[in-house]
């Protein structure tokens, strides 16, 4: 059964928290005031004189506790039912309701706790600390104070994470239990690739090296590698190897005895791939620490080599492309990933998204600042399994 007092004082207090009053930048004095008729909808049907009764005494038991004040028409019907500011401290006991004042109070001091804690955390604590100000609710919090410090704790925790990590030891090691980082995951990762430097938000938790299940490389083409003191002539299989993350850091060198070298975003893509003088790699989806250092050590070992990648002609695959430059140095060019690729595949493109044309305005002064002009024009884009490599 609704409890009428509480209902009518909650849609009062929620009123004046969401108030200049409340943030003190109103300069002339509110008044909180509600239609009972508004609120409860029925108040006014004649069939309805049970809920009239239980309503009126409601109104005039808070009156009574100088909680409220109200202004009545004829027959006794209530009009406007007015929160009495003076007794706000009163009235959040009696809900036994945290002030939202209290609640701000916490949140600006964890905020303040977190925000040196990485550069991502500085952005993020200073953005929800401007909304608090302006009276909004802070991103990603959902009125619970100790869910938000979890949320807090894991995105500081996962920059510390050097080796590839499996989540359940993440949530163990941070939270003391296997299961609490799989239920906020997912807010984990909007958090990170809003406020981070990421091309994909499915897979930011693995390019942290935070991953679900151990990762591997798969390889093929004209290359070389000698690992634990053995060699492998890819060159002489009929398809490509896969090398789990765990035993990357064994490989001692790695020979490209082709002239390129092209990283492939799309399994099927790379299944399919089959090119003369090329050594081909599929990343899983996503470059972290380790799949990175590979990249590094094989243009070290042949820096005469060049580099491609061969991705989506979609926003995310420009930020995949610009993310592996930045992250290892190596000068990857984009392979298939122009305006003639798009002309000569036009009849698999799809249309844009609002998303995905705000992504590409903000890659509009890059490499790619031809092509994505004329995806914007034209409304296209066209992911990489399409194409014939």
């Amino acid at each position: 059964m609704m409890n009428y007092k509480k209902t009518i004082l909650a849609h009062l207090l929620d009123k004046y928290e969401r108030s200049k009053t409340f943030i003190g930048n109103n300069k002339t004095r509110q008044r909180f005031s509600v239609k009972l008729i508004k609120l409860f909808p029925k108040y006014g049907d004649e069939a309805e004189y049970e809920l009239f009764q239980k309503l009126n005494e409601a109104v005039h038991d808070l009156a009574e506790m100088n909680f409220i004040s109200f202004k009545c028409k004829k027959n006794e019907v209530i009009d406007t039912v007015s929160l009495n500011l003076s007794r706000l401290d009163d009235i959040y006991v009696f809900l036994s309701r945290t002030p939202k004042a209290e609640t701000n109070s916490d949140l600006i001091r964890l905020l303040d706790a977190y925000s040196k804690k990485h550069e991502l955390l500085t952005r993020f604590c200073t953005a929800q600390r401007e909304r608090i100000s302006k009276n909004k609710k802070p991103e990603y919090f959902d009125g619970n104070i100790a869910e938000f410090e979890k949320l807090l704790k894991a995105v500081s925790m996962v920059f510390e994470v050097k080796e590839e990590t499996f989540i359940r030891d993440f949530s163990i090691k941070v939270f003391g239990d296997s299961k609490t980082f799989e239920a906020i995951k997912g807010k984990v990762k909007r958090l990170l690739f809003q406020y981070g430097d990421f091309p994909d938000e499915d897979t930011v938790l693995e390019y942290l090296n935070i991953v679900k299940n151990p990762g591997h490389i798969f390889m093929k083409g004209s290359g070389v590698i000698n690992i634990s003191g053995q060699s492998i002539d890819l060159s002489k299989l009929g398809g490509d190897i896969a090398i789990s993350s765990s035993i990357l850091k064994d490989i001692e060198k790695i020979s490209i005895t082709g002239r390129r070298v092209i990283t492939i975003e799309n399994l099927t893509s790379f299944n399919a791939f089959s090119e003369d003088n090329t050594f081909a790699i599929y990343l899983g989806g996503y470059h972290n620490t380790h799949r990175r250092n590979f990249i590094m050590q094989l243009f070290h070992d042949n820096p005469e080599t060049e580099f491609f990648h061969f991705g989506d002609i979609d926003a995310g695959g420009f930020y995949i492309l610009l993310h592996l430059r930045k992250k290892t140095g190596v000068p990857f060019q984009p392979y298939h990933m122009d305006i003639s690729t798009l002309k000569k595949y036009s009849a698999y493109a799809k249309p844009l998204t609002e998303n995905d044309k705000r992504r590409l305005e903000r890659l509009s002064d890059t490499v790619f600042s031809d092509t994505i002009k004329y995806m914007l024009e034209n409304n296209c884009k066209l992911e990489q399994e399409a194409i014939d490599s």
